[in-house]
């Protein structure tokens, strides 16, 4: 339902009088006395700021527009008595229509505040939400938006408005790092032991159910799929559908108010604090995935929410660059609104240019498409000084007011554009680099965006880390029988050190992965050779084809218990392999159970159990959570596993062995042949920890135990001799994912070892 709205227009010193107030910070600004509001819309000629008050319990409000009449720098500014927090709030503003120059000013859009801490209601439907006429782009439209787009809330943030109880950032090494890319809703919507009316919400997410699973499974950090205020697009709407994964940003700095059990005029703000703080109590970390990239506000025929209203020229970037020679438009202004009496006259004193000529018509060709590499519609212009200005306040006010630990930037290269190309020097890069703040926090890089050009991987400087997609696909491939042997996987394994040993980094600087929250789940890739996403309603033509999946001879769930028992191996070896990679794993929830989406590869618009983690035992694959956590533990607590330097295949001492080295079968090194080998699928991976090449914490050598993992990816059972040697006597089976080999069988240097197909074993040095 659209509640009703009774538009009242308020002139200086009427109602509460606009206090001159100041221009900064952005956005609105509580203290006992007033509210400062504060937007920047530099090529405004009026601006308004409207305050939204409840009428009754059925959605009604009243909005009263109080002309904002200080203006520097560009931002207008102003201060209003009596407004409380949770009173909610947007901005109207009136200026030259002319879309082909980034003008798109119609004082009958409600506009969001670019700067509100927090945001009610969502995004209706209709010509409402459209700044133009929806039967001809090329005029404005006379449709008022205010009952059908989110409203800004006004949110108490003086000192001491909330106790963190002595919360400080846990500033854990990356190579002591685990991440776990979760859902807020996914998590715990479907979560028996979460109160019912937590489920889905920051609440349920902080719960002790979820903290306590997660310690004991091993993970150190949440990485929270996009919680900035989002909405859902018009033709997900159209089809009953929603944006469930969040990828579309309206609030940068506002924790989305559909999370949170204490409802949208505030308690999300203090909801995200407890949740931020009972996960640092339980020692995870907590990661945001921010979309920068694009706005929620689409191609130029999209809604018109806030930043488009206020200035599109600032925020995004248009296909073709308008002559900077040819003046800017005069007195063209949008349609007045009509008066309170509906006689459609309106008050020519309330504000400069009221009695302008009608807008000029715009050709709808004229409404210039904008340069997309987002595949969103349109890309934020991260060069534009306001436009980083906002990316940069907005992060530094996660970090210093919601003590989050670090961020995961969606297509990170979109925001890295210097005329248009990929520059590592970007402005965006370079202030993150020398920000005091921001530098200290995890950064993870998407390195590619929707366009060839910005395939980056292996580019970001420090301290950026990547997601590795690279890895993702070798491993695959090597597990499903396919690629160049041995070569390249090996090269994973190690920490990817042609992409990543130059200019100071390390292993570290690549997040491996098997699966994210976009394609197959870690089941649906051994259970699926084909997407099947036509619950997305686009007939299966969404999600990429290039699955690198394997369904084992039957394509979906099976009853044949031989196919679930090698699905089931071969998720653990995906796993395992993950854990003991070089790098900073990162595992998708779920996986750890074998979550599925029933071969949905893109269940991006899916709130529903497909896509919510299912918590019953009978859903789950209890064995691979087992494998989990023992390779997760085992990584944690052997220094070998975590190395920070770069692997050299030579000793650490004089005399001593190598600190890596490959091995064949048959226990002698590999050679140049065997890695040319396409059909080699059995490798050994000795890891020297006698001593380590890192030295402890007061510069000490450490010696510690040594490690041989094997990887076998054929399908057939493989005789291992095991190397003889001084260094490594005796050792224990310390991890498998063949079922001959139990956790704990002793083995000796030069003995022979059965390893099964398609299996890992993972030996540890107990003796010299």
């Amino acid at each position: 339902m659209i509640p009703p709205v009774n538009p009242t227009w308020s002139h200086l010193g009427e109602r509460s009088p606009v206090w001159p107030g100041r221009n900064w910070p952005l956005g609105a600004t509580w203290s006992s006395t007033s509210t400062n509001f504060a937007v920047h819309a530099p090529r405004a000629t009026a601006v308004w700021v409207c305050v939204l008050e409840d009428d009754g319990d059925d959605g009604a409000f009243t909005e009263t527009r109080h002309l904002l009449t200080e203006q520097s720098l560009g931002i207008w500014h102003g201060a209003l008595p009596g407004i409380a927090p949770g009173t909610r709030y947007g901005f109207r503003a009136r200026g030259p229509w002319d879309p082909a120059r980034g003008c798109r000013f119609n004082e009958h859009q409600l506009l969001l505040d670019p700067f509100a801490r927090a945001v009610s209601g969502d995004l209706g439907s209709g010509p409402g939400i459209y700044a133009h006429d929806v039967d001809d782009p090329s005029r404005p439209s006379t449709v008022d938006s205010a009952p059908v787009v989110p409203h800004g809330v006004v949110v108490d943030e003086t000192e001491g408005s909330f106790d963190w109880q002595g919360d400080r950032p846990l500033k854990r090494r990356w190579r002591d790092t685990v991440v776990y890319e979760a859902h807020v809703k996914g998590l715990t919507a479907a979560h028996p032991d979460v109160p019912t009316e937590l489920r889905g919400t920051y609440a349920g997410l902080a719960h002790p159910a979820v903290t306590d699973y997660l310690r004991d499974l091993g993970v150190t950090a949440v990485e929270l799929l996009p919680v900035q205020q989002f909405v859902s697009e018009p033709f997900l709407a159209g089809r009953g559908l929603s944006n469930y994964w969040g990828y579309n940003t309206l609030g940068f700095l506002a924790p989305h108010g559909a999370y949170a059990a204490a409802g949208d005029r505030g308690g999300q703000v203090r909801e995200f604090k407890e949740m931020v703080r009972s996960l640092h109590e339980a020692g995870l970390e907590v990661i945001l995935d921010v979309v920068y990239n694009h706005t929620a506000e689409a191609g130029p025929l999209g809604p018109t929410l806030s930043f488009r209203g206020l200035d599109d020229s600032i925020y995004t970037r248009p296909e073709a660059t308008p002559d900077p020679t040819v003046p800017p438009p005069v007195s063209t202004t949008t349609a007045p609104p009509p008066a309170v009496d509906g006689t459609g006259a309106t008050d020519q004193d309330q504000a400069p240019d009221e009695a302008a000529a009608a807008p000029a018509a715009v050709r709808p060709e004229d409404v210039d498409p904008y340069w997309d590499v987002t595949g969103c519609g349109n890309t934020v212009d991260a060069g534009h000084p306001f436009a980083l200005r906002l990316i940069l306040d907005s992060l530094r006010y996660w970090v210093t007011e919601m003590h989050v630990d670090g961020f995961r930037f969606d297509l990170l290269p979109a925001l890295c554009r210097v005329d248009r190309r990929v520059d590592m020097a970007a402005p965006l890069l370079t202030a993150i680099g020398q920000d005091p703040i921001l530098r200290h926090v995890k950064l993870v890089a998407e390195p590619w965006d929707a366009s060839g050009e910005g395939y980056q991987v292996g580019g970001f400087p420090p301290p950026w880390v990547e997601w590795n997609d690279q890895y993702r696909d070798q491993v695959r491939d090597f597990w499903r029988g396919h690629g160049d042997g041995i070569r390249s996987v090996a090269t994973r394994l190690a920490g990817s050190s042609d992409l990543y040993a130059d200019d100071g980094r390390s292993p570290y600087n690549s997040v491996n992965m098997v699966t994210a929250h976009d394609g197959f789940t870690l089941r649906d890739l051994v259970t699926y050779d084909h997407k099947h996403n036509e619950a997305n309603g686009e007939d299966n033509r969404d999600g990429t084809d290039g699955n690198r999946s394997w369904n084992h001879g039957v394509e979906g769930e099976t009853d044949d218990e031989g196919v679930v028992a090698l699905r089931q191996r071969q998720a653990a070896n995906l796993m395992a392999t993950l854990c003991l990679s070089a790098g900073v794993p990162m595992i998708v929830a779920g996986d750890e159970r074998g979550r599925t989406q029933h071969g949905n590869n893109n269940a991006y618009c899916q709130d529903n159990a497909m896509s919510w983690v299912d918590w019953r035992p009978e859903a789950s694959w209890p064995a691979l959570h087992r494998l989990t956590r023992a390779a997760l533990a085992l990584r944690r607590s052997e220094p070998a596993l975590r190395q920070r330097h770069w692997f050299e295949g030579r000793p650490t001492m004089t005399g001593g062995p190598k600190d890596l080295v490959w091995l064949h079968p048959t226990g002698r090194e590999m050679t140049s042949d065997d890695w040319h080998d396409d059909g080699q699928r059995v490798v050994g991976m000795f890891v020297s920890g006698t001593p380590l090449r890192s030295p402890g914490p007061r510069g000490e050598q450490q010696v510690v135990a040594s490690f041989l993992m094997w990887f076998n990816a054929g399908p057939d059972a493989v005789t291992l001799s095991l190397p003889d040697n001084d260094w490594v006597r005796q050792g224990a089976v310390a991890l498998s994912t063949d079922p001959d080999h139990a956790v704990g069988e002793a083995v000796l240097a030069g003995q022979e070892l059965g390893l099964a197909g398609r299996s890992v074993v993972v030996l540890r040095q107990t003796g010299t």
